[in-house]
């Protein structure tokens, strides 16, 4: 791998010995996949956050490499395994609460930022188009490569923090203009009414594309939040890292244009397809015990939504709305978090259903909006999920 002074440097130590060992990590990752030379990255993203998921090992890994290095640019952090006011109110135990706070100041002694969020590019963290980046959240990825047309692999939390620590990430895969094009075509003849349905696709298709790139034919635009949840469902039902939208996303045009684009085998989407897809990812029919919107996190106007939705009512069942602390200070400026709590709901912000220890909670049905969530909760909380849309899970725990 062909390396500037400034990388062999940093390689052999000339930058101190944590920079040292994380050039040499990301060098034999490059060498893996046949990278000619390392690149400069704009920004990173860090998964593997939660106690839930990383465990002792991970808290141990984050303090050890804190005392040894820095990141050197925007660096945002994924969502936690709880609220870190609200823990208590929330029912999340001390002791999962206190390891949880040391991987997060764990992560703070490198310089990364503890906005425990999965959508960065909401508060801040929002490249340029064909900027170079390394981010590891699936959705995360999934938005930044298709919908803002930045470019990143589909990192792990390590190799990101790592990436964010030298500045610099091996040049393969989507970093490549030539490995962006579209590898299948969905034709869809429907008219998508809400989030539930789009949802629905992202799921259908990812099952099929695996890690390939969906070129989607729609008849409009789904909007930058359903473009979100497409992205996420993809990401977690298959492994996609970027999707194009004719006409809507920025690389779309580059894909169609491509040599390959007329010799692509084409899917058709219909309605059946979409009903049958939604009634598969609820796996129960019982009322939820909890309703849980923003996965992944909630824009504000998603916010603002729920608020017109509960405004006047009142919540039977418990209604918790994840997003970043960000959004919920604007939630709160703009009198939302007010009408949402006086009908009985909470903006929680820092974590999510997906990585918070939910399972430890008295619930046994959730219900989601987002086809990501519907995938995983089963898996990794064992809770039974209630699929629909906003207005319909609102409904379901309103008199």
């Amino acid at each position: 791998m062909e390396l500037t002074k400034y990388e062999e440097d940093m390689y052999n130590g000339e930058y101190g010995e944590g920079k040292a060992e994380c050039m040499e990590i990301l060098v034999s990752l490059g060498k893996i996949y046949d990278a000619e030379k390392m690149i400069p990255i704009t920004s990173a993203q860090v998964s593997g956050v939660s106690y839930k998921t990383i465990g002792d090992a991970g808290l141990d890994f984050v303090v050890d490499l804190g005392k040894k290095a820095d990141v050197t640019l925007e660096t945002m952090l994924n969502p936690a395994g709880v609220d870190i006011e609200n823990w208590e109110e929330l029912g999340f135990s001390e002791e999962f609460t206190k390891k949880q706070i040391d991987i997060i100041k764990g992560y703070e002694s490198i310089g990364v930022m503890s906005t425990c969020t999965c959508t960065p590019y909401l508060i801040g963290n929002t490249p340029m188009l064909n900027d170079h980046v390394s981010w590891s959240e699936s959705s995360a990825v999934c938005y930044v490569n298709s919908v803002i047309g930045a470019r990143t692999n589909r990192e792990g939390g390590p190799s990101a923090l790592l990436a964010a620590i030298v500045g610099r990430t091996p040049y393969y895969g989507n970093h490549i203009l030539e490995n962006r094009v579209a590898d299948m075509i969905f034709d869809v003849s429907y008219d998508f009414n809400n989030e539930a349905e789009i949802g629905a696709l992202g799921y259908y298709v990812g099952q099929i594309v695996n890690d390939k790139k969906p070129y989607f034919k729609l008849t409009s635009n789904p909007g930058r939040n359903n473009l979100k949840l497409l992205g996420a469902a993809l990401a977690s039902s298959g492994a996609v890292s970027q999707y194009h939208v004719e006409g809507i996303t920025p690389e779309a045009e580059f894909a169609r244009n491509h040599d390959s684009f007329d010799e692509l085998e084409t899917i058709d989407i219909d309605e059946t397809i979409i009903k049958d897809t939604i009634s598969k990812l609820s796996t129960t029919d019982k009322i939820p015990d909890l309703v849980c919107l923003g996965c992944p996190h909630a824009s504000i106007t998603e916010i603002q939504k729920v608020t017109q939705l509960v405004k006047g009512k009142k919540l039977v069942k418990d209604l918790w709305i994840c997003t970043s602390k960000a959004i919920k200070a604007i939630s709160q400026q703009c009198g939302y978090l007010d009408i949402i709590e006086q009908a009985g709901g909470k903006i929680v912000s820092d974590t999510c259903m997906v990585v918070a220890p939910i399972e430890e909670l008295d619930y046994e049905v959730i219900g989601v909006n987002s086809a990501k969530a519907a995938n995983y909760v089963p898996n990794m909380c064992k809770l039974d999920v209630v699929y629909d849309t906003v207005e319909n899970l609102i409904d379901m725990i309103s008199e």
